[in-house]
């Protein structure tokens, strides 16, 4: 198995490869079409949860939709629009002969999580993946075959991956990177097709890009989204969460007259957690989807003498909420 590693500078044109980022002879000619313009868009676009009321949330997003809408007129399609709020639409009329077929669109998200960003991105290319554990660099994070198995199943394959300091980002850059190699090969090869239309997205990480998506201006008759799964997989249901914050009030009193009187805050949260708990069980047993629920935060303020266990918070992410509790976010106890 042969390592490569190189760094490509963010906004600057060219794919790494070409500017001898890469060691070891790697250029361009050896390196997959498809690595190549992954590479070329390993650029930071976390979207930004504390912002989530501006559309993009972030401004790195629209420097990855110019640079895209560049790449989309490069191949010759006239029809580019980067919207205001971050979205690129690109129409690509039918070949003659297919202006009856279905509109199909591909859309893929530009953002990524802001989680491990705060460093540059340093793309690792591995050839003849030997389908053993991956060393990622000298960051002392490993990619496990016992975590991940299906890393055992690659074994043979050319894996990109980063060096463990930070994320690649190929959620959704490498759906961006397909897509555009899509187009460019039915372009260039002039392979008759119906009408095309490509969105590339923001804020999809955060979950508030989707409600800015102006689906009468894409016009599509159908529509895939490159985020994920397994080659030669479809996933026809998405995910789709629901959020709802409880503040718990506890009553703090000495411990010594505590009998009967103190609630903690912290307990009252833990019951919650189990109501939920049973309810997601009840509901898996009649249906053949998961419905998740997930706690992803909880703090309570302790002190050693008089103020014991006093509040506390919890977040949670759950799939399916009904319709009557998706308007109640915060429940007060």
């Amino acid at each position: 198995m042969t390592r490569t590693q190189g760094q490509g500078p963010a906004g600057e044109k060219g794919y790494p490869g070409e500017k001898g980022y890469f060691s070891a002879g790697y250029t361009t000619l050896r390196m997959p079409a498809l690595f190549r313009r992954t590479i070329s868009f390993a650029v930071k676009t976390p979207s930004d949860e504390g912002n989530d009321s501006a559309c993009p949330s972030s401004k790195a997003q629209f420097e990855l939709a110019n640079l895209l809408a560049g790449e989309l007129r490069e191949l010759g399609i006239e029809d580019v629009v980067v919207s205001e709020k971050c979205f690129v639409y690109a129409k690509v009329p039918a070949t003659a002969g297919c202006e009856g077929a279905r509109k199909l669109g591909l859309i893929a998200h530009m953002d990524t999580v802001s989680q491990f960003c705060d460093g540059k991105i340093t793309p690792v290319l591995y050839e003849d993946y030997d389908g053993r554990d991956l060393v990622l660099g000298t960051s002392g994070r490993t990619l496990s075959v016992g975590d991940f198995p299906h890393l055992a199943e690659l074994r043979g394959r050319t894996l990109l991956t980063s060096d463990g300091t930070t994320i690649l980002g190929v959620d959704d850059k490498a759906g961006i990177a397909e897509i555009m190699g899509a187009l460019e090969r039915v372009l260039r090869d002039g392979t008759p097709h119906g009408a095309l239309r490509i969105a590339f997205t923001p804020d999809e990480e955060i979950g508030t890009g989707a409600g800015n998506f102006d689906v009468e201006h894409f016009d599509a008759d159908v529509a895939y989204t490159m985020d994920g799964d397994a080659e030669g997989e479809i996933q026809y249901q998405n995910f789709n969460a629901c959020e709802a914050d409880f503040e718990v009030r506890g009553v703090s009193v000495h411990p010594g007259s505590a009998k009967g009187i103190m609630v903690n805050a912290m307990q009252v949260c833990c019951d919650i957690n189990n109501m939920l708990r049973g309810q997601h069980l009840r509901v898996t047993a009649i249906q053949d989807f998961d419905d998740i629920t997930t706690m992803v935060s909880g703090k309570d303020t302790v002190s050693i003498a008089m103020e014991e266990i006093e509040s506390g918070t919890l977040g949670f992410v759950k799939e399916e909420f009904d319709e009557d509790i998706k308007g109640a976010n915060t429940i007060s106890l």
